[in-house]
Order: C-alpha cells, then structure tokens, then sequence
C-alpha cells in the first residue's frame, strides 16, 4: 500500500497542479473533522482512501492509455500519409522519367538557343559559312522568272551577294554571342540592273539600217533596202520589277518585259547619199593573155560582193577553186620551189590589189600571208598569197553599214574599190608604208651541165638573188601630213639560186651551130604559155600560189593619191621618171610558200 500509495503520490505529483490542489483540499479536510472520527473510523477512512485511491488510478490510468492511443493513431496516420505521399512521389517520378528527359533537352535547347546566331530566322550555330549561306537561300526558295512573249528567262538571286556579305561579317566577329541578323533588302538595284543587262543582251533584237542589198552588174549600180525596227528591253523597268518583288518577298515572281520597238537611223534614200568609194587601188598587168584572162575571171567573181557588219570576207571562198572547167588558163607557178604549169596564174595580183584597197578604206585584215619571193607588182610587205586550198585573205566588216567590192579591169590596169559609207575621219587618209630591214642568203648555186663548155670552164647563166625581211608600217595622213605610224607586220621573202653552167662529163663537144644566148627564154611548146620578156614566172591555181608579173619594185613608201591608188616602189612625192629604169625580175611565191 505505501509503495502503491507513494507511487500514487509519485504520480499525482508528476501529473497536473489540478491534482495537487485536490489532494491538499482533502488534507485540509481531514484535519477539519479529525476530533469528532475514531480509529474505527480512521481505519475504516483508511480503507476509503485506498478505495477511492485505486478507483481515481484506475481513471487515470485509463486516460493515459487514451492519449497514448490517440498518439499512435496520430503517429500512425501521419507515417501512412507519409508512405503515400512517398509512393506518389514514386509514381509521378516513373511517370515523367521521359518528360524529364525531355524537359532537360529543351532546357538545353532553350539554354541552346539563348546563345543562337540567326539570319531571317535561320539558325547558323555550329554551322560553316558555306553551310550557314546554302541554308540561309534555301529558305528563300528562289524561282523568279522573266518572260516575254514565247521567251523566258531565269533569274540568278540578286540577294546572293547581301547575304555573303553579311556572313563575312557574321563569320569574322564573335561567335558566341546571340544575335538576330536580317537580309537588308534594300539598294538591291544595281544587282537587279545586272540580271537585267544579262536577259537583255540574249532579246534585244537591234534596228538595222537599210544598206546596198544587191548589185546590178549590167548598169554597174548597187540597189538599196529599207532597214527594219528593233525590238528592245526597257531594263530600268525591268530591274525596279525584280527588286519590288523581293522587298514582297515573291521570290518566285514571274515578270513580264517590257519591250519598246526602235526605229532605225536612216532610210534606204537617206543611206544612199552617204556611200560613196571610200577606197580605190590600182595595179598594172602583163600582156599575157592567160595570166590576164585569170585576172579577169577572178575580178568579176568578187565584183559586186557585199559584205554586211561583223561579216568576214574570204578571197578563197568567194572565188571558189581556180580550176580549167571554170575558164582559168594554164600558167607557170611555182609548186614547192619548182616552175610548174597551172590554172589561175595571176589570181594573187587580185588578192594583193584588194588587201591594200581593204587596208586604205579602214576595214580589219584578218588573215593575210606574204609572197615566197618578192612581189612586182606591189611593193614587198603589202601583198597578199593565196592559194585555195592554202593560204586565204580575210578581212572583217568593222564598220556599221554593208560595204561592197567593185573591180574593173581593162588594158592591163587592174582597180579594185571599197564601196561603202565613210570610216576613216574626214581629211585622213590610211596608207601602208613597207622598210627592208635585212637580206637573206640565196640558196646554192644550181649547176647545169653543158658539154660545150671546157672541163675546167664555168659560165654564169643567172645571178643568184638574196631574200629580203621586211617591216610594214600603218600611216595615218591628216591633209597630206603623217600624223601616225604604227608598226602592222613583218615579211620575209626567199633568195634565188645563182645558175652555173660547167661541164663536169670529161667530154667537150664542138659544134659549129649558132648558141642561143644565155638570158634568152626558151620558146613555147604547143599548148603552152610562155612569159614574155620581163613576164613573172607565173601564177597559180588549186593548191598553189600565183606567180606575179615582173616590175620596177623599189622598196619604199606610198604617197596617199587622190583615190588611193600608187604606183608600187614609187617612194612619196618622188617624180616618176627619177625611178629606176632597170626593172628587176623578181618571181613569187608557190603554193604554200611564205
């Protein structure tokens, strides 16, 4: 009972001060209405007490175990709140592990493209220049077109050069930094006028002057034509189309051109007051009549000829193959170095005569070859082979208007003129003015032998000739004063052999019969043409040159004449009859020669 009791005390002591007070109450209590209470009582007190005692314990006990309870439903519910919350956590963790994985690539991404580099919304990060520009133009999906009538025309990007510029610009400066960048569509106009000039070229189709459009041969005039409208694009426009397109950003616009018609400079009446012979050259012929007649042939085959702007004229192709079906004669030439009868001989005097009317009128030689020896009838430097088959003469149109050939040949004067509207400038005349520069050795003696010569004579039948180099120069006079000189080309012209004349047999035969003299020619077989004294050993048909008739050649100038024309070694304002009066024999070129 103490222990129980003291326990109690223990435990009323430990609990609330309710407990206390009421325990301090009782005691006064007793003490109160301890005089009047016996043992019995006091026994029977006693007992009371430890009733009352044991019930109060009792309830008291009771309700600790209700709070303990009530604590551990507590405890209880907040761990079972606790594992659902951990459970959930769990499941939402397993539900979202590819969101998660997800949602970090796009915080990446997002982190990514805080620092990306765009060009109209292009993103070039990590990209190549060249890379960065294909990406960048793709997006445009360029197709622009030009168009007219059944014509069209593709458009190159006129954004292409703003948008390398402004990758140099990008691609040099800092990388690492986030920056919005956008094509300037503006001052695309130059690049526009471009496409515009490209599209332009290919249609325009130019107005073209009337000019000569035939020849009548019969009254030796030339007919005219009206020329015919231009048609030509206006580029302005065009150019201001292509861009307005781009500021629209209709990169694949199909643009209609404008096209203005232009009307050409001059009619066909107003055209034929201004052509006149702008050129005039003439040479002197032999007395052969097949060397003349070739001449004559090869003269009305380029009679008449018209050669238009940009035209380039062909000696070889307008005459055609100088062959006996076409009436050419048979006449000596020169085939590899050796006297051979041929048909055309003579043609090359024609070639040589038109080459300086050509040069005088101020049109462009474009192909012209020199003689294998020197020439007699032009001064050495202005001649011009030919040879079908071989070498040509060729000269371009280089003026604005057709330009017609006009020949005329008759007693042994062979003139050649340039028809057409003026080149040259008014008061200048263009001339050709040819210098020796130098000889060339002859070759070898030729030896012949003669059994009526002793056996240690030699006699010596021709001298040999030395070649020549030449330096032709272009000469401009301006009211018969040289105002220009400029250097045109070089020629070369073989030597001759010397002929000698031996006997090398052992044998000397003496005749009484008259020797014919060493200078003299050998006369004619049948059928053959034969030079006559001071005769060029002749000329040249398919596959071989012209051989020239002989003439006083001295080297030198040409005073420009009233109409073109010079006598050939004639040196400027010298008096004719101071020339020399000796002629030199000087034969040309065979085929292929030079």
């Amino acid at each position: 009972m103490s222990d129980f009791s003291n326990g109690s005390s223990r435990r009323r002591t430990s609990n609330t001060g309710s407990s206390r007070r009421a325990g301090t109450g009782s005691t006064r209590k007793n003490t109160h209405t301890g005089s009047r209470v016996s043992n019995t009582s006091a026994g029977h007190s006693s007992m009371n007490g430890h009733s009352n005692n044991h019930n109060h314990n009792r309830r008291r006990k009771k309700n600790d175990y209700d709070i303990t309870q009530i604590l551990m439903y507590v405890i209880g519910a907040l761990i079972i709140i606790l594992i659902l919350a951990l459970v959930a956590r769990g499941c939402q963790k397993a539900k979202t592990t590819g969101e998660t994985v997800e949602s970090s690539s796009e915080i990446e991404s997002s982190s990514g493209e805080e620092n990306q580099i765009t060009v109209d919304g292009v993103a070039i990060t990590g990209m190549s220049q060249d890379e960065a520009r294909d990406a960048i133009l793709k997006q445009y999906n360029w197709g622009m077109k030009v168009k007219y009538q059944d014509k069209e025309a593709s458009v190159s990007n006129i954004l292409l050069e703003k948008v390398n510029n402004l990758l140099e610009e990008i691609y040099a400066g800092d990388m690492q930094t986030a920056h919005a960048y956008e094509i300037d569509t503006e001052n695309l106009t130059e690049a526009a006028k471009a496409e515009a000039a490209l599209i332009a070229g290919n249609w325009n189709m130019v107005a073209k002057n009337g000019g000569i459009s035939g020849y009548d041969k019969d009254s030796g005039k030339f007919t005219f034509s009206e020329g015919t409208n231009g048609l030509v694009i206006d580029q302005d426009k065009l150019a201001a189309d292509m861009v307005a397109a781009v500021q629209k950003k209709e990169y694949s616009a199909v643009i209609e051109a404008s096209v203005k018609e232009v009307s050409p400079e001059l009619s066909a009446a107003q055209l034929k007051e201004k052509y006149k012979t702008i050129a005039t050259y003439t040479t002197k012929t032999t007395s052969n009549s097949n060397r003349n007649e070739n001449i004559r042939l090869a003269c009305n085959a380029l009679n008449g000829t018209i050669v238009n702007p940009g035209q380039e004229f062909s000696f070889n192709d307008t005459t055609g193959a100088r062959t006996e079906a076409k009436g050419y004669k048979p006449a000596t030439a020169y085939l590899n170095g050796e006297i051979v009868q041929e048909p055309g001989g003579g043609v090359c005097q024609v070639s040589s005569t038109l080459y300086n009317a050509v040069i005088f009128a101020g049109l462009k030689s474009t192909e012209r070859h020199a003689h294998s020896y020197e020439p007699s009838y032009v001064t050495p430097g202005e001649d011009a082979a030919v040879s079908f088959g071989g070498p040509d003469f060729k000269f371009v149109n280089n003026s604005n208007y057709p330009v017609a050939i006009k020949t005329s040949f008759a007693n042994q004067e062979l003139t050649i003129s340039i028809y057409g509207v003026q080149i040259v400038k008014d008061g200048q005349k263009i001339r050709m003015a040819s210098e020796k520069k130098g000889t060339i050795d002859p070759p070898a003696p030729t030896y012949e032998e003669d059994q009526t010569l002793q056996l240690t004579e030699e006699k010596l039948v021709k001298e040999a000739v030395p070649g020549s180099s030449w330096s032709t120069y272009l000469v401009t006079y301006e009211n018969g004063n040289e105002i220009n000189r400029e250097f045109f080309h070089n020629s070369s012209y073989r030597g001759k052999a010397a002929i000698i004349k031996r006997n090398t047999s052992g044998v000397v035969i003496t005749t009484e019969a008259p020797t014919l003299p060493t200078e003299e020619m050998p006369s004619a077989s049948v059928g053959e043409s034969v030079p006559e004294q001071g005769e060029a050993q002749g000329p040249a048909g398919p596959g071989s040159e012209t051989a020239e008739a002989p003439t006083v050649a001295a080297p030198g100038g040409q005073t420009p004449g009233d109409n073109g024309g010079v006598t050939p070694g004639q040196e400027p304002g010298a008096n004719p009859s101071e020339q020399p009066t000796n002629p030199v024999v000087n034969v040309p070129a065979g085929p292929g020669g030079n």
